[in-house]
């Protein structure tokens, strides 16, 4: 990713979902004006979901998503529509394509279905027109229980619904595609802040960032990228310093720090370090309360007190990276957490997309900052663990938690630190 994309966790995604040769990547290309998806009349083509980061007008910076039909057939074909529902799960804007010339399916309308569940804004495509069944658009309405065309899902009080009929062939209907699309995106939900809502301006922020085996050569990871960046929102100062430095830097501010965020793996010497008077927390707590629910991972990390031998425990990350040696996912979290509770536990663990749909063999759930999935996905996995009554934390509450840190790193929110 260049310096200056916006980061893929924080763009809409939309999903292109159908059937085999209903026209979804061909849709796809014709919404976008460019060829991103292989286009071809051998159904299947798509084996494996495909995301493109770009720029849509009149909406901004997108990750587009092509998807497997979700009639797909055999052992393989199973796999990739599971893959097709799982894309779902951080899809910001679903776009459903039916072929005009063949109509809604059950498995269309299934599709829907969980669409609705999840709440995610859709709009339904009907591809093909030059070559359209006569009352198709009536005909989808019904096999897919919507209200009626124009108005459709609105008497559910779904967020944005709307049946169309374009053609990716002659690029009729598109611009008004897009249009939905970009309609539908809209929320009106007020915009979460990382950390310039806990500054003033000219407030200082020291930022601890280890630089180690597992530091990327000549850049800052993500999370740091973007606290800087919302610091600047602030009008207020960031200083970025290695946890060896901290100690020696902070006597020589003239201006007391209004906060210091740490690293998690260096937190307990950044604690040890950073007087009683300046706020502390860690760049994975601030992700906890950016991306989901930090009251949740709060209350879920005592968990860790009620693990027994032989229990199992789920560390996910959002991520997929070469494992370097003590890296914290497979390395420094298991260890800490059997030397904290002084237990045989089990350890699992994924990265990138994956995530057990099935929970129920795991105790508890420790979780990544979640600076590379999107909202929706991060907040998809919390839900995932809720209902499933598996208490899920992260990484950095964890941490902070097993170092006896925990009720300093959240005091900068006071109703966090109202529950410990």
């Amino acid at each position: 990713m260049s310096m200056n994309q916006t980061p893929a966790s924080e763009r809409v995604h939309i999903g292109f979902f159908g059937k085999r040769n209903a026209g979804k990547s061909s849709v796809l290309n014709a919404v976008t004006g460019q060829d991103l998806a292989v286009v071809s009349d051998v159904r299947g083509t798509t084996t494996d979901p495909v995301y493109k980061s770009m720029e849509l007008l009149p909406l901004g910076p997108v990750v587009m998503m092509d998807t497997p039909g979700i009639d797909d057939e055999g052992e393989l074909g199973e796999l990739r529509v599971r893959k097709s529902y799982q894309v779902l799960n951080k899809t910001d804007v679903a776009v459903l394509v039916i072929d005009g010339g063949a109509g809604a399916s059950p498995e269309d309308a299934a599709l829907i279905e969980r669409i609705r569940e999840k709440g995610i804004p859709y709009i339904v495509v009907i591809n093909k027109k030059e070559i359209a069944l006569p009352g198709i658009v009536e005909n989808t309405v019904k096999t897919l229980g919507l209200a009626e065309p124009g108005r459709a899902g609105q008497e559910r009080g779904e967020t944005m619904c709307r049946v169309l009929q374009a053609s990716a062939l002659t690029g009729e209907g598109i611009s008004e595609l897009k249009e939905q699309i970009a309609a539908a995106a809209k929320t009106e939900e007020p915009e979460q802040y990382l950390v310039r809502d806990l500054l003033e301006p000219s407030d200082i922020a020291v930022l601890v960032v280890p630089i180690d085996k597992a530091a990327p050569k000549g850049r800052l990871i993500l999370p740091q990228q973007q606290t800087i960046r919302d610091i600047l929102e602030a009008d207020a100062v960031s200083i970025v310093v290695k946890e060896n430095e901290l100690k020696n830097i902070l006597p020589e501010l003239q201006k007391k720090p209004k906060l210091v965020i740490t690293d998690s793996q260096v937190f307990g010497k950044v604690a040890s370090d950073t007087p009683d008077d300046i706020l502390l927390t860690s760049f994975s707590i601030l992700f906890a309360r950016y991306k989901g629910d930090l009251e949740s991972v709060v209350r879920g990390v005592t968990a860790l007190d009620t693990l027994e031998n032989g229990d199992t425990v789920l560390i996910s990350e959002g991520c997929t990276h070469h494992r370097q040696c003590g890296d914290i996912g497979t390395v420094k979290l298991p260890a800490w957490i059997k030397e904290y509770t002084g237990k045989d536990v089990n350890i699992e663990t994924t990265s990138g997309t994956e995530f057990p749909d099935d929970l129920s063999a795991y105790k508890m759930i420790l979780h990544c900052g979640g600076c590379m999935l999107n909202e929706r996905e991060m907040n998809y996995r919390l839900k995932c663990a809720e209902d499933q009554n598996v208490p899920m934390t992260n990484y950095g509450i964890a941490i902070a938690y097993m170092k006896g840190i925990l009720k300093r790193s959240v005091e900068v929110f006071p109703d966090i630190y109202k529950l410990l």
